[in-house]
């Protein structure tokens, strides 16, 4: 029943998707966390992910200050689109709203572009890619970014996690 997860990690691939209810039914409990924050959602395709999603629905409700997701694309310099609240003024939060900018550089994680709007967020909520989940979790620590992500419960005993967490870092 996991021969998709097995094959995409023989093949390197960390390309899933979180389903819209897993998002709703673990961030429920951070709402009051997100209130006044700028999200960033550094490792999804903000037009294809549910966090993204989640948090653009529920951008007023959450009463977020700014919500940034960019886009990774191997070949090519890729855009970032960010969420402000209600640009177009017309008393709602909407697509409208939501303002779409080129990237100078992929839209890697690592790249220092990402870094600078990295460091502007409060808070990172995405899904990471997990192949190399040591490098990502080290640069949010390096950082000292919260984050919120939905991954395999292995990730606690690797030996660079592990002392976060003994550290109440993670």
């Amino acid at each position: 029943k996991n021969s998709n997860l097995h094959a995409a990690k023989k093949a390197a691939n960390d390309e899933f998707s979180t389903q819209l209810a897993d998002i709703e039914n673990e961030l429920k409990h951070y709402k009051d966390h997100f209130k006044g924050k700028v999200i960033f959602c550094n490792c999804d395709d903000p037009e294809e992910s549910n966090f993204w999603k989640y948090f653009q629905l529920n951008f007023e409700f959450l009463g977020l200050k700014k919500l940034i997701s960019t886009h990774f694309d191997d070949e090519k310099p890729s855009y970032k689109l960010e969420l402000v609240g209600d640009v177009d003024g017309d008393g709602k939060v909407t697509k409208k709203d939501i303002i779409k900018t080129p990237l100078k550089q992929n839209g890697d994680f690592r790249s220092p572009e990402c870094i600078d709007i990295l460091q502007e967020a409060d808070i990172v909520v995405t899904n990471p890619p997990f192949s190399i989940i040591r490098e990502y979790i080290a640069q949010l620590d390096k950082y000292n970014k919260k984050f919120i992500f939905i991954g395999p419960q292995n990730i606690i005993t690797y030996k660079e996690v592990f002392p976060l967490i003994k550290d109440n870092k993670l």
